[in-house]
């Protein structure tokens, strides 16, 4: 890890049933949510831009065989989608995709801290601008994985097209949120996955106390909590199963009353925690997402 600098969250991927529906329902909430776009390998995105920088990919199936043949191959990206799906339902997080410059350097620090996981994945796809018009967009993947979280993937993430999509006209919500502040993970025995998260992070130094523990980033934190933090804090519940996973995301919104109107008008289930508004999204994963004032 001597050299790394601390790595940026990214995006987070959030497996959705069905990307239409999910589309209609992340919008009720005050959400602008991006034009679909396809992946050559069977899984289609419609992402949620924040003026931060990072993004949620709300990650819906557009071709299951191919999905199931590219798993098969050996696609990390698709395998765990699939195998998240099956353990966990949706919707859900189920993966950390972190910036990167360098994805096959990346791997290599992966492979020498043990954690590597599968093999890079490289490809491209057509994205389209609200204007309507499109460019081609290319990324390349390095996996990193404790096979005692099969439920989590963690990757970076390295853009290798030659321009940066201007995303300005998708980064103002109605419900006023700006970005992603803390991603919630839980986990029974939180430290045990200490060393996982200070290497893909590129992080020694982690904030412990009898509840878990939180490690920064290069512009969020991670809160590995226990299921009774976890409920304290955000009223949520785990079972007793082992292995980390993402919970939940925290997000900063200008505006916390109008992501109450925005819940209430959708029926969304929402309970205020202090100076925070939690929003169930009605899922056997439990999955849920918290807002705060910024």
């Amino acid at each position: 890890m001597i050299g790394v600098e601390r790595r940026r969250l990214d995006h987070v991927v959030m497996p959705v049933p069905h990307l239409e529906t999910a589309r209609a329902s992340l919008a009720s909430l005050g959400f602008t949510v991006a034009p679909d776009a396809v992946h050559p390998f069977g899984t289609e995105n419609a992402c949620i831009f924040f003026s931060d920088g990072t993004y949620i990919e709300p990650l819906g199936i557009a071709e299951r065989e191919v999905c199931e043949v590219q798993a098969i191959a050996g696609n990390v990206f698709v395998a765990h989608d699939q195998a998240y799906r099956f353990r966990r339902g949706v919707p859900g997080f189920e993966g950390l995709a972190f910036a990167s410059d360098d994805a096959l350097a990346d791997r290599g620090r992966f492979e020498r801290a043990g954690i590597a996981d599968g093999e890079i994945l490289e490809f491209r796809r057509l994205a389209r601008s609200p204007d309507g018009s499109e460019a081609e967009l290319g990324f390349r993947l390095a996996f990193a994985r404790d096979r005692r979280a099969p439920d989590l993937s963690l990757f970076a993430c390295e853009p290798i097209h030659r321009f940066k999509p201007d995303r300005s006209a998708l980064t103002g919500h109605p419900n006023g949120t700006t970005g992603i502040r803390r991603v919630v993970m839980s986990e029974p025995n939180p430290t045990d996955f200490q060393y996982l998260l200070q290497e893909v992070v590129g992080e020694r130094s982690i904030l412990a106390d009898g509840f878990g523990f939180s490690i920064e980033t290069g512009n969020v934190t991670i809160e590995v909590a226990s299921p009774d933090a976890l409920g304290l804090r955000y009223g949520a519940a785990r079972d007793g199963e082992r292995g980390l996973r993402i919970e939940g995301l925290v997000l900063g919104t200008r505006d916390l009353s109008a992501v109450e109107d925005h819940c209430r008008r959708a029926g969304a289930p929402a309970t205020r925690l202090g100076e925070r508004l939690v929003v169930r999204l009605g899922s056997a994963s439990g999955a849920f997402l918290a807002f705060e004032r910024v």
